[in-house]
C-alpha cells in the first residue's frame, strides 16, 4: 500500500508503529461506514428511512400524550386491526375430531374447525392425563422456516416422521416436541396450521400451470424430496401470492392474526380449558404471531416471543431473509413491532433473542427491549416483562423450552 511505504520512508520506527495503528483504526471506520450505508433497497434506502423517520409509532403508549391507559389501548388496538385489514363476519365453529391417539402423559387429538366462511384449518388439541378440573391452556404457535408442507407437526409428535421433518426439528428445536412438552406438564394445548402451511397449504393443482411445471418436473417417489421441492415451489409463489392479497384489499398477516384468534375461540369451546389461564408461545414466524395474539387479544393472559424481536427502524435497512407474511402497510406510522407486543401489558410477556440469529440485527433486538422495558416501567409492572438471551443460532433450544415452561406455569398456574 502506497501510505504505508510513505509511513516506512518518512517516520522513525516508534512513529511508524503508531501511524499504522492509527491507519488501521481509520480503515475500520471507513468500512464500517460503508457497510452501514449499504441496504437491500442500495441507493433508494435514505429516502425511504427518511420517509419513516418523519411520523412513526405515533401510537406507541411511550408518546407522552397516552395518559390513560384503557383509551389508548382501545385506540391503538382499532387502528392495528384496520391495518390488518381482515375482519370476516364470524361463522360457527363447527368442530369435529378426525383422530384420537394415546399418548405418554396425554391424548392427542386431531381437529378440524372453521375459521372464516371459505377457510377450515387442522390442529392437534393435547389433552393431559387425569384432569379432575378445567386446566391451562396454551396455543403453541409453529414457525416459517420455508417449510410449509407441515405445520402443527413441527412442533409436535406424529407417527412415521419423514427425514426432512426430523432433520428439522432436530434444527431448530433440539429434536424436542415442545407442545408435547407442555402437554406431559398438565397444560391443555392446541397447534393450529396457519393459512399457507400444513392443512391450509397451497394446492398445486389449482395453481396456474406456468407457476407449476418446474414443481411436477421434480416430484419422485422419495416422499422427503417431494416434501423439499414442494417447499421451494410454495417459497416461490409467496410473491403471487402476496401481490394477490393486497390486490384484494387485505393482508397476509391479517389472515394469520384472524386464524390464531378463532383458535382461541375453539379452546373456549373445550369443558377441559380454563378460560382465565389462556397463554400463546411460538418460535421465529410462531413468535411474531404470539406478539400480535399476545397483543390484539385480551383473551390471552401471557405470551412468549421466541426468535422475533427487533424494531421497524432495524428491519428497512435489511429484509434479505423475511417473508412476505410479516407486513402490514402503514403500520410503523402508528405501531412499532414491540408497540404491538405492548397492547396487553401490563400482563405478563416474556421475550427469547438468539444472539447468533442471522435474521434480526442485535442491535434490534436491544432496541425492542429497551422499548418495552419502558412501556411495562411507566405502567409500573417492570416485573412482568423479561428479556432473556442464548448464545444461540435462529432456534428454540431445549434450554429455550424450558425457561418458557417456567414462565408458563408461573403466570398460569
Amino acid at each position: 500500500m502506497y501510505i504505508v511505504k510513505v509511513i516506512n520512508q518518512m517516520l522513525s520506527k516508534r512513529w511508524q508503529l503508531i501511524a499504522k495503528v492509527y491507519l488501521c483504526v481509520w480503515l475500520l471506520l471507513v468500512a464500517a461506514t460503508a457497510d452501514a450505508q449499504k441496504s437491500d433497497v442500495g441507493n433508494f434506502y435514505p429516502l425511504l428511512q427518511s420517509h419513516a423517520a418523519k411520523n412513526n409509532s405515533s401510537l406507541s403508549y411511550l408518546n407522552s400524550k397516552h395518559r390513560n391507559t384503557e383509551k389508548w389501548r382501545k385506540e391503538a388496538k382499532g387502528k392495528l386491526q384496520e391495518l390488518l385489514a381482515y375482519n370476516p363476519d364470524p361463522v360457527p365453529l363447527q368442530s369435529e375430531v378426525l383422530s384420537t391417539t394415546k399418548r405418554d402423559g396425554y391424548t392427542q387429538h386431531l381437529v378440524r374447525y372453521n375459521v372464516s366462511s371459505g377457510q377450515q384449518t387442522k390442529a392437534f388439541l393435547l389433552i393431559p392425563d387425569n384432569l379432575t378440573k378445567p386446566a391451562p391452556a396454551i396455543i403453541a404457535l409453529h414457525d416459517h422456516g420455508g417449510f410449509y408442507f407441515f405445520g402443527k407437526e413441527k412442533h409436535s409428535i406424529t407417527d412415521d416422521q419423514p427425514e426432512v421433518l426430523v432433520a428439522y426439528i432436530q434444527n431448530l428445536y433440539e429434536g424436542r416436541a415442545y407442545a408435547d412438552e407442555l402437554a406431559k406438564r398438565g397444560f391443555v394445548v392446541l397447534s393450529p396450521d396457519a393459512p399457507y402451511f400444513g392443512s391450509q397449504k397451497l394446492d398445486p393443482e389449482l395453481v396456474s400451470d406456468r407457476n407449476t411445471k418446474s414443481y411436477y418436473d421434480k416430484v419422485t417417489e422419495d416422499e422427503s424430496e417431494n416434501i423439499k421441492a414442494y417447499n421451494k415451489f410454495a417459497g416461490e409463489q409467496e410473491i403471487p401470492m402476496n401481490k394477490t392479497i393486497l390486490t384484494a384489499g387485505t393482508t397476509w398477516l391479517g389472515m394469520i392474526v384472524h386464524s390464531d384468534r378463532v383458535a382461541i375461540d375453539y379452546l373456549l369451546s373445550r369443558p377441559e380449558v380454563d378460560p382465565e389461564r389462556i397463554g400463546c408461545i411460538g418460535l421465529s414466524l410462531g413468535g411474531l404471531r404470539s406478539t400480535y395474539l399476545f397483543g390484539l387479544d385480551a383473551r390471552i393472559k401471557t405470551g412468549v416471543v421466541a426468535a422475533f424481536s427487533t424494531t421497524y427502524e432495524h428491519m428497512l435497512q435489511e429484509h434479505v431473509r423475511h417473508t412476505w407474511m410479516i407486513y402490514v402497510p402503514r403500520q410503523y406510522q402508528y405501531l412499532d413491532l414491540p408497540d404491538v407486543a405492548s397492547l396487553n401489558a401490563p400482563r405478563p410477556l416474556l421475550v427469547q433473542n438468539c444472539q447468533q440469529d442471522k435474521l434480526f440485527n442485535p442491535v434490534g433486538m436491544k432496541a425492542a427491549e429497551t422499548k418495552l422495558t419502558g412501556i411495562y416501567s411507566k405502567m409500573k409492572a417492570a416485573d412482568k416483562f423479561k428479556a432473556s438471551y442464548y448464545d444461540v443460532p435462529h432456534s428454540m433450544t431445549i434450554a429455550m423450552q424450558n425457561d418458557a415452561f417456567e414462565w408458563l406455569e408461573k403466570w398460569l398456574k
